[in-house]
């Protein structure tokens, strides 16, 4: 065979190779470590449900084998049921180190009858300080819900069931640091918050209903292709209209707080990519 068909051959199995790599996930033996907490981390049904559990001795965690940079991250989680007051369940993307980067989805729980609140956050270059928080518009606990991130040079989007609630736009432009140079692993935990995350800690929880439990599925992780990558039209593609009113709407009844409007915060005027918005 001549050096034209081992080179058609070679092309062949790379893009092969390539478009494997677009899309993977939905087992954790295969894509997750247990990071701490011991048994407390389970793993069921051949690789297709795990879940994380706190008790008064310790909570639990886990991270993702591999690293992203940017791409498209889903995961199905059903929260900690009842009464979960002082514990939160975290879902999130982060580089290490002082100068880290991070995209964070939290779940504060709440006393039976009263709703999580989710928490939004953004680091990069080590600085967060980026909140914003919402109340959901189903029950958490009752089904599995998928809570996604897309991540692309030129913003962040924050998903619930595919409804987005929230955009972050890189803002470079103004001095303001943008996630986007390093690789980030998915880690998720379960832990006890209860000296800030219920009302400021006055809520504390309450062991009698440990152990609390968090399952998960359905993980799938979606890397941009160098074709996309090279369409900048693609990249600067944010949400089509029906995005923007379903943003709009989960913005308008179930933000519950923006550091972009937190005057007392912020007297001497907002950071500057609140100005972009």
């Amino acid at each position: 065979m001549g050096s034209y068909g081992f080179s058609r051959i070679f092309l062949i199995l790379a893009l092969v190779f390539n478009s494997c790599m677009v899309s993977y996930g939905g087992n954790f033996f295969q894509e997750f470590d247990f990071t701490w907490g011991g048994n407390r981390a389970k793993i069921f049904n051949g690789g297709q449900l795990l879940s994380l559990s706190l008790d008064r001795q310790s909570g639990s965690g886990f991270q993702s084998k591999k690293e992203h940079l940017f791409g498209r991250i889903d995961m199905q989680i059903k929260l900690v049921a009842g009464n979960s007051a002082g514990t939160v369940t975290t879902y999130y993307l982060s580089s290490q180190g002082p100068t880290h980067d991070e995209i964070d989805f939290e779940f504060l729980g709440n006393v039976t009858g009263e709703p999580y609140i989710l928490h939004t956050n953004i680091y990069a270059q080590g600085k967060g300080n980026k909140e914003q928080q919402f109340y959901l518009w189903f029950d958490p606990t009752k089904n599995f819900h998928t809570y996604s991130i897309i991540w692309k040079p030129q913003h962040i989007i924050f998903l619930v069931d595919d409804t987005p609630i929230r955009v972050y736009k890189n803002a470079e432009s103004v001095g303001v640091p943008f996630p986007k140079n390093q690789p980030m692993r998915i880690y998720s935990s379960l832990w006890n918050a209860d000296d800030w995350a219920t009302r400021g800690g006055l809520v504390k929880t309450d062991w009698a209903k440990a152990p609390f439990t968090a399952y998960y599925r359905n993980y799938m992780a979606q890397r941009f292709s160098t074709s996309q990558f090279n369409d900048e039209k693609w990249q600067n593609q944010e949400l089509d209209a029906n995005g923007r009113r379903r943003l709009r709407w989960v913005q308008k009844n179930f933000m519950i707080y923006n550091y972009c409007t937190d005057i007392k915060r912020f007297p001497q005027g907002f950071p500057p990519e609140c100005r972009r918005f």
